[in-house]
């Protein structure tokens, strides 16, 4: 059964409330806590002098009212003292700046003195409550990358990466020939004369931007690693995990999650759809419930990521302080997000926060509590959400028929050269996923050396650097496969196949990109009930196309099974050629209501109504409802018991 939970600052609360509020979690229906992970500077007010005792008495008072903790380590916080003592610690940014004290995040992943710091740290913090029966997991440091701090321009940085290059290729030579660097006289001597690829003339060789980019995600799982090692040697049968992102890719979250045992991730989805590409019509029409496919994506991706086990360790329970606007929920939008989790098989959803502050960075992010300990709108929604969960009982959801292949190198590598302005990978991405949860179809978003087999079809919004290995597994599932715009374009060396585009496909699906043009707002590439925007190649092939332009030019080619789309589709495409495929794959589709969006789970098949209106869904619920009503309110969820599904064909033909 999945667990809720919330997030706690006892540091920041008159000592004499902590019993009070640890009873009142219990009473609401809460299980977990997680506390610590930005209380370096109160457990270590100078260097070398630990205060535990507060800590002890928060973990004992939270312990005693039946709650598991989940301690964070508070590596994303140094202390000022830490900072003075080395002030080189720090990151820079791009353009050479020093992302200074006085918020959070403000060190370098590469520095080998914070790691040492971070090491003794969590040393300390493990051995004293590594085996507190209180203590039910770990969080390592908190939202790794926040604010653009994956990547860092420092002296330590620059040193760490000239040796990962000279431990990368095996001489200079090979280097500089894997980069290409006799263009524009830009070869290096010797691995001591690469700098970080920043504050060139014009933009720096983008082989060099891709190898420093892989160094920086690489960098983020060792730093990960340091702690987690750590934590399981002296804390063991204790999970470890950490709390991803929305929308961000600067580190490659499969590479850091290997070595965590649940993969969590931060749940703002009004945040989200205020910050991000959405349309201002979205953005209107979704204010205060977030785009109905934001959280669905997350949930999705993290359990990937996750291999199977995950969590919502920041749940949004109200307005948010961050984004450009932060409207307030619709009434019951915290409860749908909670259930929707739940249907997407979460372990557990933990809101931020326990008790809104009434100072700081963060005075107007909303808690499940406002600052008087009144309960906000949050905390009554939380209440309803542990009923629902009372009366659900255990649920797993069901094996995803579809899955959607995600590749963090692959946004890399489009923010490196990405040739059009609005090109964007996690959109792209966004946008397939979209189009797959519109036919009612459930998926799983996987890592490109994920196990492939049972899936009745595979989507790969785009794969530009495309292994061999990887087009012949999936060819020889022999189930519906479709690729995106510049699948194959690159090379790991960054440049064109010899071959051209889409480089190793071309083995089973004989098509030859000879252009791209990428397409400013309006200049639009029309075809027969759709549009194609932003992104255009121009296909050589005799293969007949699926899909063509209003100037006779494919769009669409298909081989055997697979597929290849030749441009950035719209909406109607999409739900064209993956209606096609669905059909193919013996998939049952359905025709939801604009904003209503399914997830099935092993007993129960849910719908979550993101309208701000109430909508009929008599033609789509089952017969024995256990949630909810078939006139769903907005913001209603509705949940019955699930039919058999039926298996879908395997064919080799599509």
């Amino acid at each position: 059964m999945t667990r809720l939970g919330c997030c706690y600052y006892p540091e920041h609360w008159p000592e004499d409330w902590w019993a009070d509020d640890a009873r009142l979690m219990v009473d609401m229906g809460l299980s977990r806590v997680r506390i610590g992970e930005f209380a370096w500077s109160r457990i270590e007010p100078e260097p070398g002098r630990f205060d535990w005792g507060w800590m002890d008495r928060a973990i004992d008072a939270l312990h005693v009212a039946g709650l598991g903790i989940i301690l964070g380590t508070p590596t994303a916080t140094p202390p000022k003292w830490l900072v003075d003592r080395m002030p080189d610690m720090i990151a820079l940014d791009a353009k050479g700046h020093p992302r200074r004290f006085g918020s959070r995040r403000h060190y370098c992943f590469s520095h080998e003195g914070y790691r040492a710091e971070c090491a003794r740290i969590v040393t300390a913090l493990a051995d004293r409550y590594g085996h507190h029966p209180g203590v039910v997991a770990w969080q390592t440091d908190n939202e790794y990358g926040c604010h653009d701090t994956a990547i860092s321009y420092s002296a330590a940085a620059a040193a760490a990466f000239r040796r990962w290059l000279a431990a990368r290729y095996p001489t200079i030579d090979a280097l500089n020939t894997a980069w290409g660097n006799v263009f524009w006289s830009m070869d290096y001597a010797d691995f001591d004369a690469i700098d970080p690829p920043n504050l060139t003339v014009t933009e720096p060789n983008p082989a060099h931007v891709m190898d420093w980019r892989r160094f920086a995600s690489d960098e983020v799982v060792s730093f990960n690693r340091l702690q987690v090692d750590l934590l399981r040697a002296r804390s063991p049968g204790r999970d470890i995990a950490h709390n991803f992102m929305g929308f961000f890719t600067q580190f490659d979250h499969h590479d850091v999650a290997r070595d965590l045992d649940v993969a969590t991730w931060d749940s703002y989805p009004i945040g989200f759809l205020e910050s991000f590409w959405f349309t201002p019509a979205d953005k209107l029409r979704y204010a205060r419930q977030g785009h109905p496919d934001i959280a669905a994506f997350h949930h999705d991706l993290y359990r990937g990521v996750g291999r199977g086990r995950w969590w919502v360790m920041e749940q949004q329970p109200g307005p948010v302080n961050w984004a450009p606007y932060n409207p307030a929920p619709l009434p019951g939008m915290v409860r749908l997000w909670t259930l929707e989790a739940v249907a997407h098989g979460a372990e557990l959803v933990s809101y931020f926060r326990w008790r809104q502050a009434p100072f700081g960075q963060e005075a107007h992010h909303a808690g499940l509590l406002h600052p008087d300990r009144t309960d906000d709108v949050g905390a009554h929604e939380a209440r309803q959400a542990a009923a629902d969960l009372a009366r659900l009982g255990d649920l797993a959801p069901a094996p995803a028929p579809v899955a959607l292949i995600f590749s963090y190198p692959a946004s890399w590598l489009f923010e490196t050269q990405p040739q059009g302005r609005d090109f964007r990978y996690i959109e792209l991405a966004f946008e397939f996923y979209s189009a797959l949860r519109r036919l009612g179809l459930d998926i799983d978003i996987v890592p490109p050396d994920a196990n492939l087999g049972g899936y009745a079809m595979i989507i790969v919004p785009s794969l530009p650097m495309l292994d061999a290995a990887l087009v012949e597994r999936l060819a020889a599932l022999g189930v519906p496969v479709l690729f995106g715009p510049r699948t194959g374009s690159r090379t790991e060396a960054f440049r064109i196949p010899d071959t051209l585009p889409p480089g190793p496909l071309q083995h089973h699906l004989p098509i030859r990109i000879a252009r791209v043009e990428s397409l400013r707002p309006g200049l639009d590439a029309p075809g027969d009930g759709f549009t194609v925007t932003r992104w255009l190649e121009h296909v050589e092939t005799a293969l007949p196309a699926e899909e063509v332009l209003a100037d006779g030019r494919g769009i669409v080619f298909a081989s055997g099974a697979l597929r290849y789309l030749a441009g950035w589709p719209d909406a109607a495409l999409l739900a064209r050629t993956l209606k096609r495929m669905a059909d193919k794959a013996g998939l049952a589709t359905i025709d939801l209501p604009c904003d209503v969006r399914m997830r099935r789970t092993g007993k129960l098949t849910f719908l979550f109504n993101y309208s701000q209106e109430t909508i009929d869904l008599t033609e789509v619920t089952g017969e024995h409802i256990v949630i909810g009503e078939r006139h769903c309110p907005a913001a209603g969820v509705v949940a019955w018991e699930t039919r058999e599904r039926p298996e879908p064909a395997q064919t080799g033909d599509s």
